[in-house]
């Protein structure tokens, strides 16, 4: 979900919150962090009532396609299905999958290049309808349509059609529009998809919102996010981008054909504001159950709400690492010492504050797997003693360091940082500030963050403007180091526009060991080799983690079945929400 890092520092301040009886002690609140990893208010919920969302930012889309955004991922369950879903569960349970419009979690043959699935019995649309094996199949081919479509994950098209031979069903010649060969629909009840050579998470990729049905005859293109057609428990009344968006029951939706939704409130919708000081004031006095975009409160309604509101507060680890990464097309940071000087002469407690201190930042992050990723080892492995002996930077280290790479009296350097992150201008700064103690003079450029893709995505635009470090962040598209780290370590993925690869790492071994954990099945081996990768990344000292990011979130009083979930990188799992009283 690393797009949905585009909304993380959004709320920049807000209200101080007034009065409200939403979360005192004794207002139905269920205490500070009772949601966190578990279920706060369980077997509480009542049917009916409104489900009200709150929000600063829209979705990038809602079109099942398109939308790449953490939030919209977790809130599209509502109006579509997948052959495979996540488990409703807290914690790391939540990132199991479990079947959803399949039968189960089908059948695997051809030394894991042929799945198999059986639709359930009882799937339908919103106007009564069947879902059928060709819709499933129709939604996935639109990810080809990317002329029209942007926007969206391509996990499905890079591993069903590498060569990228089938043109997207809007060019496609067969009168049908299904000629895409990878995917089989013998009847409407089977589907079949045929894998060039095998990806042992594919069933990660068919579990996102890309992969949801879609029926030919309600496909309006780029305009489908302005309304989609439901195949779950909702379906879309109304949508002002921008503005609000209402959900109401899909009458259709079939409890009984659906293992993972419950289907609680009668309406859901969400209210756009445009101004964070109202939303976070709103929350708070309770005309509001919960933040959509999961990024946490901002600083002052933060300290307010810790004072006052604790009990409807959670903490959880949001599945981001923030970090400062070194090109190694920028001089001196084509030599590993350079690169273990800036490491060893940070202070690590200095960018942890920068970043929000210890609860609205996180922990120090020591690594670059986060802990929500199958192989990650936490704060247990920190190879730079960032969160230990050095984590207030050891400037004998660093100068040795530098003395090794040919620099001892230090260098001049340039930081990237997005001029629409405070968090990250202020972990920039704290950088600078502790590197001049070591020699190490940094000069901070502040470059639009809307344009980030062009400007730090592009290898020969980072030379040029010789940025030697830049300040980031990442969260798994799903749980699995090739979720995480595929696009920000192996070579195959250096791209010369829209690269994730700012290190431009080449590393033999790191990229084998990609090729082995997408070739291995078995889910013990590919953790011990996840942690693998992420040892032979901090080897190379290619980057500097700042924190394991965590967040203070709000829920009300009135949520009922609330917890959060890896799957969704530490948000509170929408789907199964519920309100205590419908009133």
């Amino acid at each position: 979900m690393a797009a949905a890092a585009v909304v993380a520092a959004l709320l920049t301040t807000a209200a101080c919150g007034g009065g409200g009886n939403d979360g005192g002690s004794g207002s139905g609140a269920a205490g500070f962090n009772a949601a966190n990893n578990k279920v706060a208010q369980a077997s509480a919920a009542k049917k009916g009532g409104e489900l009200k969302f709150a929000a600063a930012q829209d979705a990038d889309s809602w079109d099942t396609t398109r939308g790449y955004y953490g939030f919209m991922w977790n809130f599209a369950r509502y109006y579509s299905r997948q052959l495979v879903s996540y488990k409703t569960q807290p914690g790391a349970e939540g990132a199991q999958l479990t079947p959803d419009l399949a039968t189960d979690m089908g059948k695997v043959s051809d030394g894991g290049k042929t799945y198999t699935f059986t639709l359930r019995d009882g799937i339908t649309w919103e106007d009564g309808k069947p879902i059928t094996s060709k819709d499933v199949k129709y939604g996935i081919e639109r990810i080809w349509a990317q002329d029209v479509l942007s926007g969206g994950p391509v996990y499905l098209k890079d591993v069903l059609d590498p060569k990228g031979e089938y043109k997207g069903p809007y060019k496609d010649k067969a009168a049908d529009k299904l000629g895409l060969k990878a995917i089989e629909t013998p009847d409407d009840k089977t589907i079949v998809f045929h894998l060039p050579k095998p990806n042992s998470d594919f069933l990660q990729m068919i579990a996102l919102p890309s992969a949801s049905p879609v029926r030919q005859d309600k496909d309006t293109k780029s305009k489908y996010g302005l309304h989609p057609f439901s195949s779950g428990p909702y379906k879309f009344q109304s949508y002002a981008p921008g503005k609000s968006l209402v959900l109401v029951r899909n009458p259709n939706w079939k409890a009984s054909s659906d293992p993972i939704r419950k289907a609680y409130p009668d309406k859901v919708s969400i209210k756009f504001f445009t101004n964070a000081n109202d939303l976070d004031a709103r929350l708070v006095a309770g005309d509001y159950d919960l933040d959509l975009n999961q990024t946490g409160m901002s600083p002052q309604g933060r300290t307010t709400a810790l004072k006052q509101h604790k009990a409807n507060l959670d903490n959880p680890v949001s599945g981001y690492i923030r970090y400062a990464v070194f090109p190694q097309s920028v001089k001196p940071f084509d030599n590993i010492h350079c690169r273990k000087a800036v490491i060893y002469g940070a202070d690590h407690v200095s960018l942890q504050t920068a970043r929000g201190g210890p609860v609205a930042g996180g922990d120090i992050g020591t690594n670059m797997l986060p802990p929500s990723v199958a192989g990650a080892e936490g704060q247990k492995y920190d190879p730079y003693q960032m969160a230990g002996k050095n984590k207030n930077g050891n400037a004998a280290l660093a100068k040795q360091e530098l003395k090794a790479c040919g620099k001892p009296n230090g260098f001049s350097t340039t930081i990237a940082v997005r001029n629409n992150k405070p968090a990250e201008v202020a972990t920039a700064e704290s950088l600078q500030a502790s590197l001049k103690k070591v020699g190490i003079n940094a000069q901070i450029d502040q470059y639009d963050g809307s344009q980030t893709t062009g400007i730090i995505g592009s290898p020969s635009n980072v030379k040029k403007k010789g940025y030697g470090i830049i300040i980031m962040g990442w969260g798994p598209d799903f749980p699995t180091v090739q979720g995480f780290g595929m696009p920000l370590w192996d070579s195959k993925y250096i791209l010369q526009s829209g690269n994730n690869n700012y290190a431009l790492i080449k590393d033999k071994k790191i990229d084998g060991l990609f090729d082995q954990y997408i070739a291995t099945m078995d889910e013990g081996q590919k953790a011990k080799i996840a942690t693998e990768i992420n040892h032979k990344v901090m080897e190379g000292a290619y980057y500097l983690p700042f924190v394991f990011e965590k967040f203070i979130n709000w829920r009300s009083s009135r949520l009922a079945d609330v917890y959060t979930s890896n799957a969704y990188n530490g948000m509170y799992d929408f789907v199964n929400l519920g309100l205590k009283s419908t009133k």
